[in-house]
């Protein structure tokens, strides 16, 4: 050890030693040493030959005593329980939000009406009383609000262009003030869909709009349920939506303020923009429930059981005549496999809510006509409308078509149904739930 550490260091010093400085002595233990090292960690091919079938006898009874999973049990189940917690509560916040703010919107369009003049403390203050208030305070907003753009144009823009945009805010404004409250929120909401897809139409966007705007029942993502209602990919798809929504939107919020009044006692409600938005987003999260689960629960199961079929393992050829008939076979045999494989797409768009108020205004007004915009059709009466699109998704859900999500039509119908039949006295019990209390009245004894 003393010379080959000195040649070493000799070799990186570059230079060398007299031979009589370093001088090799045999060591007599050196023999004995190698012996016994041999005898406790045998090498060579003499021994890996003699020890590879204890090896193996070992590896056999590993195996033996672990059974091999499954393939299902390899690729495991997609869990569907935050998909559901964030549907319930989601839609219990929702509905609690807008009956807190229903509430504090009519006592404060009462006491408001009760401050103009001394005659409404006298007289019962009816829900048409309070809208016809709301509306008349629109009206003013929107005259000061042009007012104040036409003061801008005369000062900053030329007289040659300051026409054409009052023109242009009148056509604006004023189909929006003579419009429902219902048509006016059925725009807003319309909006907000055009504007999800524009920024779909922006390149840097798309990753990220594909995460968080598109729900994949495989993601394991439960706020996707929400964002994906309001987003729309392909014109088309918005144009539907958004006609559809304006035309029996509006319906359906008639239907809900309606129902306000016919409750015992009657209550009060001043605006009913937070029932419909908490009727609309209710019914976005359970129609993508309902795809979320179909999907999970129906044809995760296929897809997994289809990839695990025996004919979809290779399986090596041992001669000649097998490598040319397996490769002859291949294509047809990828063919077949792609036809008969299940998908499971991601989803969006605002078809499960519109179809809530589709069928909800079926059932409220049921001798009411449809007809379609786009193409131009003959009006039906609406009950036999939504009878064949309900039909057309479940031939649609049987045939395997892929390219609507049926089962968000259907879930989005059913939830339509629900609330026509239960939705009024829900509304009424979560209003009366965050009612506000009345302030204490003062008798002469305590002024």
């Amino acid at each position: 050890m003393f010379s080959l550490g000195l040649r070493c260091y000799a070799r990186h010093a570059s230079f060398k030693l007299p031979s009589p400085v370093v001088r090799w002595a045999p060591n007599p233990n050196a023999r004995a040493f190698r012996s016994t090292a041999l005898k406790r960690f045998p090498r060579g091919p003499a021994h890996d030959i003699a020890a590879a079938p204890e090896v193996e006898l070992f590896r056999e009874t590993l195996k033996k005593g672990r059974p091999e999973l499954a393939f299902q049990e390899k690729v495991g189940k997609p869990r569907i329980r935050n998909q559901v917690l964030f549907v319930v509560f989601g839609s219990l916040l929702t509905f609690s939000y807008a009956a807190s703010r229903t509430n504090i919107e009519t006592e404060y369009w009462k006491k408001r009406l009760e401050a103009m003049s001394p005659s409404w403390q006298l007289q019962t203050i009816t829900s048409l009383d309070l809208k016809r208030a709301q509306n008349a305070e629109l009206i003013r907003e929107l005259r000061e609000w042009f007012a104040a753009v036409n003061r801008f144009t005369q000062e900053y823009v030329p007289s040659l262009i300051r026409p054409w945009i009052s023109l242009g805010l009148v056509n604006v404004l004023q189909p929006y003030a003579d419009a429902s409250e219902g048509k006016r929120l059925c725009w807003k909401i319309c909006l907000l869909n055009a504007g999800v897809y524009l920024a779909w139409k922006i390149k840097r966007l798309q990753p990220a709009m594909a995460v968080r705007f598109m729900h994949n029942p495989l993601s394991g993502l439960s706020y996707t349920l929400l964002t994906s209602m309001f987003s729309h990919k392909d014109f088309f798809h918005l144009l539907l939506n958004c006609l559809a929504l304006e035309s029996f939107g509006s319906a359906a919020y008639f239907y809900l303020m309606s129902e306000q009044n016919k409750m015992d006692p009657p209550m009060l409600e001043s605006t009913g923009a937070p029932h419909f938005l908490a009727f609309f987003i209710s019914a976005g999260l359970f129609s993508g429930l309902v795809s979320h689960v179909a999907s999970v629960k129906i044809l995760y199961p296929r897809l997994v059981k289809y990839l695990s079929l025996p004919t979809l393992v290779a399986v090596k050829p041992e001669t000649w005549a097998a490598a040319v008939a397996a490769s002859s076979a291949k294509p047809v045999a990828a063919a077949v496999a792609k036809q008969a494989a299940p998908t499971i797409l991601p989803s969006l768009g605002a078809s499960g809510a519109v179809y809530a108020c589709v069928t909800l205004t079926a059932l409220a007004f049921p001798n009411s006509e449809v007809a379609l915009f786009i193409p131009p059709s003959y009006p039906v009466n609406i009950q036999y409308a939504v009878g064949g699109i309900v039909a057309f998704d479940m031939l649609g859900i049987m045939r395997g078509w892929r390219v609507f999500d049926h089962w968000a039509h259907l879930g989005g119908a059913a939830f339509g149904v629900i609330y026509y039949a239960y939705g009024p006295a829900f509304w009424a019990h979560m209003r009366r739930t965050f009612e506000i209390p009345p302030p204490p009245s003062s008798s002469p004894e305590t002024q």
